[in-house]
């Protein structure tokens, strides 16, 4: 690693906490052990303070300067984010629709000095990621426009219930709403081997299990199974939005978002989706 790099992400990370340049420490060891339990029993673990709070204001300041060519259509979608006027059984939970408000910036709107493109492109910071997830290695998305986005979820809108198409997601909050705005999940509700439709289903229905809510703050890091446990952002009320950065990354190279889905999120296709369809890299044959 160089002088640079090292000095960048001292700047950023509470490198006390995560010495992530030196990721032989104890004390980045006990992290990794703690994330991996807590990602194998809940499937979601949280680093509070990832981000140095004097840096808080700042990763605020840039979210809420972004938040503005964030991509904004009001759609009805479902769980699965596939035509929700596909031909599906009476009781699929895939029938169930909601109208998702939230809107996301594309990474190409994203400046590369941002503390947040600081971050996802970092080799240690991606390289601990990694080790956390168990695996030896990550890439960032081959998608020109998801592989790193600016979540916005204004005042009267929610994140509805759905899958990530990416198997690993990393996320920080940066700007929290006055109410509302909560992150709930219900963990590993699904594998790559099994939809579970049924357990699916009665989440949807408020029935049987309870879906976990989980408390987050701006600069905290949170790692999540997004593709195997089913999520959302509740309603965000009050006068402020929630804000929140997604780094998106896939343990194989090449992964790219279809166009159906791209031009759904952000409006627009670039030619790297259209080369891509029909030939997308994806590791199961689950919905989305």
């Amino acid at each position: 690693m160089s002088t640079l790099q090292a000095d960048t992400l001292d700047q950023v990370v509470d490198t006390d906490r995560y010495p992530l340049s030196d990721p032989g420490s104890p004390e980045v060891r006990a992290v990794v052990v703690r994330a991996r339990r807590e990602l194998e029993d809940a499937g979601c673990t949280v680093l509070p303070d990832f981000v140095r709070p004097s840096l808080h204001e700042l990763l605020r300041q840039e979210g809420a300067a972004l938040a503005p060519q964030a991509y904004y259509d009001v759609e009805t979608v479902n769980v699965y984010n596939i035509d929700v006027e596909r031909d599906l059984p009476e009781h699929h939970p895939g029938r169930r629709t909601f109208e998702r408000g939230n809107a996301f910036v594309a990474r190409d709107r994203i400046p590369g000095d941002a503390l947040i493109s600081r971050l996802y492109t970092h080799p240690s910071f991606q390289r601990f990621v990694a080790d956390c997830f168990a695996l030896p290695r990550l890439y960032e998305l081959a998608d020109p426009l998801s592989g790193l986005v600016l979540n916005v979820v204004r005042p009267g809108m929610e994140h509805p219930w759905h899958f990530d198409t990416n198997e690993y997601t990393v996320s920080m909050l940066t700007q929290e709403a006055e109410e509302g705005g909560d992150f709930e999940y219900c963990p590993n509700i699904r594998s790559a081997e099994d939809e579970r439709f049924d357990a699916v289903r009665d989440v949807l229905d408020g029935r049987g299990r309870q879906p976990e809510r989980l408390p987050l703050r701006p600069g905290d890091l949170q790692l999540f199974k997004g593709r195997y446990s089913l999520h959302r952002v509740s309603p965000v009320r009050g006068a402020r939005a929630r804000h929140s950065a997604i780094f998106a990354y896939s343990e194989r190279p090449g992964v790219v978002g279809s166009a159906a889905r791209t031009r759904q999120l952000f409006g627009r296709v670039l030619p790297q989706h259209l080369t891509a369809e029909g030939g997308s890299v994806r590791g199961d044959q689950l919905l989305d």
